[in-house]
């Protein structure tokens, strides 16, 4: 027993040790991370990294759980832009940006979602904050948000409740669906969102290792669930369009644990997958969030030990 117990450790020691490469999970790295990006001002550390997203200008939009919680970098150079958002929130968690480059973001324990312009002006709010519930006005820790191009509203309302709740552009409660199970139309942890150019709604049903594909309207259409595709966290759409895929692994992840980013096709063909479970850079201890940019970049933000985004291009 106990050389056993000393067999593992050593091999979980080995797997720090030799960096990046002894746990990858796919062969051929198809992306390489940007060693230095983004340029953060000297004194400032990024906390618990939750959202991200690009928008129509290369602005590359984090949402952190630390001073200044929306940031703002130049997504070639990586130098921080603006910044926004202090004692407005109580725990960061999803964000998006909207096709007029709007920014989205939910606050998970103050139960609202807010609007901002893209130079940080508080447009909208919905939700009550602090109170939680279940109706067409309030939610319980809202994981992440939508936005459709015709400014209709959806909102996984997902770790206090499991649902998702359609609102008009407005903030009017148009539909919801989801309560908690593992059927189809279910959910465990909706944890994020993102839609495609048929105004289809993707779910990364977290709690049950899955991705639902619903219609605008709410009704199922499919699900993809597979050891490949993991525990899917985060989703984004790109402009191609690809569906990318962060896999966080498991809540209380070990090496040699899993966690990558996987590119889909929107038939859920796993095209290319990178990344593993670590500290080093290109690795991920919980892949939470990513984002897909018009140039190929991709950013993903990591959430617990690691604290930081980062960002991936071709070789």
């Amino acid at each position: 027993m106990q050389r056993t117990f000393l067999l593992g450790l050593f091999v979980v020691l080995l797997a720090f040790a030799a960096g990046p490469n002894l746990f990858t999970t796919h062969a051929n790295q198809s992306y390489e991370v940007v060693h230095g990006w983004p340029q953060l001002p000297e004194g400032f550390a990024l906390g618990q990294t939750t959202g991200v997203e690009v928008d129509s200008k290369n602005r590359v939009l984090v949402f952190h759980r630390g001073a200044r919680p929306i940031l703002a970098f130049d997504g070639k150079s990586g130098n921080l832009l603006a910044s926004f958002g202090d004692g407005l929130f109580g725990s960061a968690h999803g964000l998006t940006v909207d096709h007029e480059d709007n920014i989205w973001v939910t606050d998970a324990s103050r139960h609202t979602v807010h609007k901002f312009s893209p130079d940080g002006k508080l447009l909208m709010s919905v939700g009550a904050a602090d109170v939680p519930g279940v109706d067409g006005s309030h939610f319980n820790r809202p994981t992440d948000v939508a936005v459709a191009p015709n400014a209709d509203i959806y909102i996984a309302d997902g770790y206090g409740n499991r649902r998702i709740v359609h609102l008009n552009s407005s903030g009017e409660f148009i539909r919801e669906w989801g309560t908690e199970g593992s059927a189809p139309g279910q959910f465990v942890d909706p944890h994020g969102l993102a839609l495609d150019p048929d105004g289809n709604v993707y779910v990364a049903d977290r709690g049950n290792s899955r991705i639902q594909v619903f219609t605008k309207d709410g009704k199922f259409i499919k699900e993809w669930k597979s050891k490949e595709l993991g525990r899917p966290w985060g989703l984004d759409i790109d402009s191609k369009p690809f569906l990318f895929v962060a896999d966080g692994g498991d809540l209380h992840p070990q090496p040699p644990e899993r966690n990558r980013i996987l590119k889909l096709d929107l038939n859920g063909k796993i095209l290319e997958a990178w990344g593993s479970f670590g500290s080093y850079d290109g690795q991920f201890y919980w892949a939470h969030d990513v984002a897909a940019g018009d140039d190929g970049a991709v950013y993903v933000t990591d959430v617990n030990v690691g604290m930081r985004v980062q960002k991936f291009v071709k070789p």
